[in-house]
């Protein structure tokens, strides 16, 4: 009879070490490819607002450049707690990119237009990228995160509007 129950012990310990591996298993290469993104969005995003915390010439792109330090700072490390939970990595470093390449040369006025500028694209280009995760990702919880965010980078995306409405203003 105790051996019975020492089988059953070992098959009910391994039926609830399933859900972990489940869960892990439900990110699709979709998924996996959203995560990876978004990582390297925020950290990008989190590093262009630090620049234009230094080099921007107008103190309503500096302020923008915080905001947009310390929500893709949150952001990030969000998405690095999903990707543990869903046995995921993400990027941990920036790669080369050309938005960064090219505002480092700037400062004052022309950085404040080009930053508005790119800030915009680059916005409506991620919200694009969330909304579909939130629409269609495979796993629950990479979709709650993409829906969660999309309110943060709309909101991004009006203020950097206005900031090229008044760079374009004042041309």
């Amino acid at each position: 009879m105790l051996h019975k129950y020492g089988v059953i012990s070992v098959f009910c310990a391994a039926l609830f070490s399933v859900p972990q591996l489940t869960q892990a298993a439900t990110l699709d290469k979709d998924d996996i490819q959203f995560m990876k993104m978004a990582a390297e969005t925020s950290m990008t995003e989190a590093h262009l607002g630090q620049m234009a915390e230094a080099r921007a010439g107008r103190q309503d792109v500096k302020d923008f450049g915080k905001k947009l330090s310390t929500d893709h700072t949150s952001a990030y490390e969000e998405l690095s707690v999903l990707a543990n939970k869903t046995g995921d990595t993400i990027p941990k470093a920036i790669g080369r990119d050309t938005t960064i390449d090219r505002l480092v040369h700037l400062k004052g006025n022309s950085f404040d237009r080009a930053f508005a500028q790119d800030e915009v694209q680059s916005h409506k280009t991620a919200i694009a990228a969330f909304k579909k995760e939130g629409d269609h990702g495979e796993n629950p919880d990479v979709k709650a995160w993409a829906k969660k965010m999309i309110p943060t980078l709309e909101g991004h995306l009006e203020t950097a509007e206005k900031l090229a409405m008044v760079e374009k203003k004042a041309r």
